[in-house]
């Protein structure tokens, strides 16, 4: 995009955002703070196969109270080299519950983390990504205790309502009222939106003032080392009485203008959002390729779990064959993972499960220790929204041998790397945790059971010595990562066909479109050996082994065949 064309975006989207504010004004303001914020230097991080992500909190490993950012920067250079290329940093922000989730400040680093020289020291050897949790903030925030105590900045950055109104048609993620009394200084009590819970406060972005507070921070995060920055919880950004208030048009466009600014000002930074929620509604956030550059890849998590407790992958292999039928922008794809800091979202499946194999997962998690969590719906009735469990946990039978379990973890984290995207393992699927049943008990909190934090010098000699389950996940995972970043066929761009298999099986054909290499991946979901049978001759990539178009898989195995020549048209 042109400047000139860049210039008029920005004011025709602020006339379509704001049509009663001075778009000139409010654009000249933005073009203000692109300059403080602007790159200065080229930078460059390509977005390929080599791009391996791990998800973690700044003191997700810890070394008692010495400066835990400082403890993840020696952790990481230690054993994440040439596995791991990018740290996606959950938030670092000074926070008062929700896990970090309802930030205080923005532009300060939680001081038990440490400080931005952290941040800026872990970026000299990994990509990092931020969070971006612009949605809501902290009561306790400078913002809101300014709003409660009539200091005029701060009196339209909130939304206050009529708890008496009909508010039915809201989409509701949890089950929680929706709005919060407060009391202000003068005494009145008034009614705040609370999507999340009462201590996450929503911002009104139909404040002008408080989109220039979202682009100042957005552009100061890129400046401070953020090559990817993740749009927390971005469906609910904007509210309109009688809507459902999720996903609306202004929430689009919204990101459109972060995206634009961003282009325009660090290029290589890329935008992914966060929306646990139907595919269709997931993927509008690629926009025309002018919104994110990534998406999560919701359903994935929920039905690679179904697929090896059933022992079937026709449920998998139905939606990813779907996803070859949608017509993706240029240059977008998918942000691909099995676990995160949150739960196993329900919702993504709602359409790719029937009501019947959603329960069989609820079972299950709940016959391993596992927790649901709840969302209310429209009409007052309540639904299960995730599953709250250790992806380790979940995959594993109670009592099994150590081998059985390295297996199927492996085999499922096979199916995360060879999928169109980008890969993002959890700190715990790396490193083979499993529920923390104790963090879960003690705060009464579900998603405590998979947030449990883990001492530097124990997780150290855990991967030293090589028979413990940390060392051999790790080393099974560290391994499908390597050989993974070696192969254009694996490029989050490269065309990718599922074909049809038996149900006990998963395959996809990863094929670059100009490097001339083509990858038959196939995985058995089952713990019984299966018949495989492909067109192709080639080398298993995992053994070394030669492939002459049949085999028999043993149970949980996966090959990654690399084709002697490519396919016919």
């Amino acid at each position: 995009m042109s400047q000139n064309a860049h210039h008029t975006f920005i004011k025709n989207t602020l006339a379509q955002l704001y049509p009663h504010a001075d778009r000139y004004a409010l654009a000249a303001k933005i073009e203000q703070l692109c300059q403080r914020w602007k790159l200065r230097e080229q930078i460059t991080a390509p977005l390929d196969q080599s791009r391996v992500w791990m998800i973690a909190y700044g003191d997700s490993i810890h070394s008692g109270d010495a400066n835990a950012l400082a403890c993840l920067h020696q952790f990481s250079t230690r054993w994440l080299k040439g596995v791991i290329s990018d740290i996606h940093l959950l938030p670092m922000f000074p926070w008062t519950s929700d896990d970090g989730f309802s930030v205080k400040d923005y532009r300060h680093i939680a001081p038990e983390l440490g400080q931005w020289s952290d941040i800026a020291a872990l970026a000299g050897d990994f990509n990092l990504m931020f969070d971006f949790v612009i949605n809501h903030i902290s009561q306790q925030s400078r913002w809101f205790q300014g709003y409660l105590h009539g200091e005029p900045r701060y009196q339209h950055y909130f939304i206050s309502a009529d708890p008496d109104d009909d508010y039915h048609l809201v989409t509701r993620p949890r089950a929680l009222p929706l709005l919060t009394p407060f009391k202000r200084k003068t005494g009145e009590t008034v009614h705040i939106w609370t999507t999340f819970s009462a201590d996450q406060i929503d911002l009104n972005f139909r404040e002008p003032d408080v989109l220039l507070e979202s682009i100042d921070i957005l552009l100061e995060y890129a400046a401070r080392g953020a090559r990817a920055i993740r749009l927390d919880a971005i469906g609910f950004l904007w509210k309109e009485r009688n809507s459902t208030c999720i996903h609306l048009p202004q929430t689009h466009l919204i990101v459109k203008l972060w995206r634009a600014i961003l282009d325009a000002t660090w290029p290589d930074c890329l935008l992914i959002t966060e929306t646990n929620v139907p595919h269709q509604e997931n993927i509008s956030y690629f926009g025309n390729g002018d919104e994110a550059h990534m998406v999560y890849q919701f359903p994935l998590p929920p039905l690679t779990l179904h697929a090896f407790l059933r022992g079937n992958a026709r449920w998998l292999r139905q939606w990813a064959q779907r996803l070859e039928q949608d017509a993706f922008p240029d240059k977008t794809t998918f942000f691909n993972f099995l676990a995160s800091h949150d739960g196993i979202g329900l919702r993504p499946v709602e359409n790719l499960l029937c009501a019947e194999e959603r329960q069989f997962l609820i079972s299950e998690v709940e016959r391993k220790q596992g927790r649901i969590s709840w969302k209310t719906n429209p009409d007052g009735s309540q639904s299960p929204y995730e599953l709250n469990i250790n992806f380790l946990s979940a995959l594993s039978e109670p009592g099994e041998s150590p081998d059985d379990q390295l297996a199927r973890f492996t085999a499922a984290h096979a199916i995360l790397f060879m999928l169109r995207g980008v890969p993002a393992i959890y700190y715990h699927s790396l490193f083979g945790s499993e529920n923390d049943n104790t963090g879960l008990l003690e705060s009464g909190i579900n998603r405590r059971i998979n947030r449990e934090k883990l001492d530097a010098a124990t997780l150290h000699e855990q991967l030293l010595s090589p028979e413990t389950r940390q060392s051999r996940i790790y080393a099974s995972l560290a391994k499908l990562a390597r050989i993974r970043q070696q192969h254009p066929a694996f490029s989050p761009f490269a065309s990718q066909h599922v074909p049809e298999l038996p149900d006990a099986l998963f395959g996809v054909v990863r094929q670059h479109p100009t490097k001339g290499e083509t990858l038959y991946c196939v995985v058995n979901v089952t713990g019984i050996p299966q018949s495989l049978s492909l067109p192709v001759t080639g080398t298993d990539l995992l053994t070394g082994a030669a492939f002459n178009g049949a085999c028999e898989l043993s149970g949980w195995q996966t090959v990654w065949i690399l084709a002697d020549t490519q396919p016919e048209a």
